[in-house]
This record gives C-alpha cells, structure tokens and sequence, in this order.
C-alpha cells in the first residue's frame, strides 16, 4: 500500500530550480515524456538512481494528454531516436556550467507499445533531492501544463511556476532566457518576431488555460530590449482544474470527461457563454440548434453525453465557472 505522501505525491512534476531553469532544447512531446517518468520515479518510492529503468506505455501516454493510442504508439517510437540525443546545460554549485543529457538509454519496447527510458545521474539527483530543506523545488500538476499546446507555453509555466509565492521575478536575461525556452540561436531572431510568435503566445495561453495569471514588462539598455520581469499570480477560480487534476494518476483525460458532473451541470456547460463562443463552429447557423438556444442546449448535451473528450479547447469544468 502506497503512504499518503506517495498519493499526494502522485500527480506533481517536482524538480529541483536549478534543473527547471536549465537551458534545453526539448519537443514539447519530448517534454511530456519527461514530465510522466519524473511523476513516476517519484511515485514508486522504490530509490531511484541513474540505473533504474522507468517504462512508459503508449496507453499511459494517451491518457495523460488526451490523444488517441495510435499517435501514442507513433509518438514513442519517434522519441526513441530523439529523446536521447537532447542535451542540456546548467551551472552547478561551484559556479561551473555542465552539460549533459536527459537519459541516458532509451529502447522502444515493440511487442509492449511502451518505451524503457533511464535517466542521466544529472537529473536524477535534482529530482529526488526533495526533503533537503536548504534546497528549492518548483512542483506542478501535470494537469496545468498538459492543456498546452505549445513547447514555449510548457517551458514558461515551468520557469515562472515557482515564482508564484514571490509574485513578481528577477529579470530574466533575454540570451539565457531564450535558451531557456528551447530556441536555437537562429530562432526569432527578430525581437517583434519573438515576442509576437513565442512570448505572447505563451503568456496569453498559460493565462486562459492554467492556474497563473502572468503578465511582464520588458527591460531596455538605451534602445536594445535586454530582458523581462514578469508578475505572476494564482487564480482563485481554478479550484475546478485543480480537482480534476488531482483524482487519477495522471489526471489530465479526467478533465475532457463529464464523469461526475449531473445532467443539470452538463446543461449548465452547455449554455454557458464561453463555451458557446468556443464551439459555435459545431453547428450550421442555418440548423435548429444554430437559431434555437434551446436547440443548441440539447444538441450540445448529447454530445457532451456521448464523447465529451472532442471538446478539448479548455478543460470540461470550466465552463461551471
């Protein structure tokens, strides 16, 4: 039997600071993967270590983020190549920078649908240090971050996660915080390219889809923009995501169900504004449902009844708000 703290443990990315912040050039997928086998190191309370096999399966994959078992099949496969050629880089506590990788062996598992990964002693040591009460740890749900549907989303919830508490952060140099996000150098070179296609896209999704409201003022040496602080906040009305999030090992397929919700709340989802402006493209503006709010309430139920996982712009409960 697994003790309380292994289930409270269960469903939190937990790593050290100085891993999160490290500089990486990781696929959003890529992410995910490493996302799922840090909740499950932690979660088998077993002592991991650099030679500990951590398996993720196809069917594990697919329920975390919400995609169908045969892109979770074509997904691993691609990550076996991939997955262990990414490296990162970050400074030590003697001041050094060290580079290193994410795992150190990977094997795609055929008959089983599954990939066997076994991560670097790097990683290992900052993500099971977590008792050490000198040492500063940033902890997500997995649920906050699977809704995204960006890589630089992903990597800006986690770099400004732990700054929640603080509200507000240090500046984050503009070089080091690109790196951060996993560009390239020859990546949105161009300062209203970058804050256009990466920085204001990010910011604007974690705001709609998360529990952080953030927000950032850029820095300036004469004219050249050099780096940003950032706001960040808590949202009070994300008790709903949050409980979602918390009732399954990986909680995320949870959240596009309406298991658990009554008929009178799934009629509520169904004529609530944001959920109308969300899915208004679903039916003609010709048809009954398209000219009958009525209509539309009971075209929206069956199918919320029936497959509630296509509704997949933001999390189910939501709309309850």
């Amino acid at each position: 039997m697994k003790s309380d703290r292994g289930k409270n443990m269960s469903d939190l990315v937990v790593k050290s600071n100085r891993l999160n912040t490290a500089i990486q050039n990781l696929s959003l997928v890529e992410i995910r993967l490493i996302q799922i086998a840090i909740i499950d190191s932690r979660e088998t309370q077993t002592g991991l270590t650099a030679d500990s096999p951590l398996v993720i399966s196809a069917k594990r994959y697919a329920e975390c983020f919400n995609v169908e078992i045969d892109t979770a099949y074509d997904i691993l496969l691609a990550a076996e190549s991939t997955l262990f050629e990414r490296r990162f880089s970050f400074v030590n506590q003697r001041d050094n920078q060290v580079k290193t990788r994410w795992v150190s062996q990977v094997e795609y598992i055929r008959g089983d649908g599954a990939i066997e990964i076994i991560l670097t002693p790097a990683v290992v040591k900052e993500i099971t240090r977590i008792d050490g009460i000198k040492d500063f740890f940033t902890k997500y749900t997995l649920g906050q971050t699977a809704v995204l549907n960006s890589v630089y989303s992903v990597r800006l919830y986690e770099l400004l996660t732990q700054w929640r508490q603080a509200t507000k952060t240090p500046l984050f140099d503009i070089e080091t915080f690109r790196g951060q996000l996993g560009l390239g150098v020859s990546d949105y070179q161009r300062m209203s390219d970058f804050k256009r296609r990466v920085l204001d896209s990010a910011v604007a999704e974690i705001n709609e889809k998360t529990d952080l409201q953030i927000s950032y003022v850029q820095e300036k040496k004469k004219s050249r923009i050099v780096g940003f602080k950032f706001k960040v906040s808590g949202k009070e009305n994300s008790k709903n995501t949050l409980k979602a999030s918390n009732r399954k090992g990986c909680n995320t397929a949870d959240m596009f169900t309406v298991e658990g919700l009554s008929d009178k709340q799934i009629g509520r989802i169904a004529r609530n504004a944001q959920f109308i402006a969300d899915y208004n493209h679903l039916v003609s503006s010709t048809s009954l449902a398209g000219q009958d709010p009525k209509a539309w309430e009971l075209e929206m139920f069956n199918r919320l009844k029936k497959d509630a996982s296509k509704f997949k712009k933001r999390p189910i409960r939501d709309y309850l708000n």
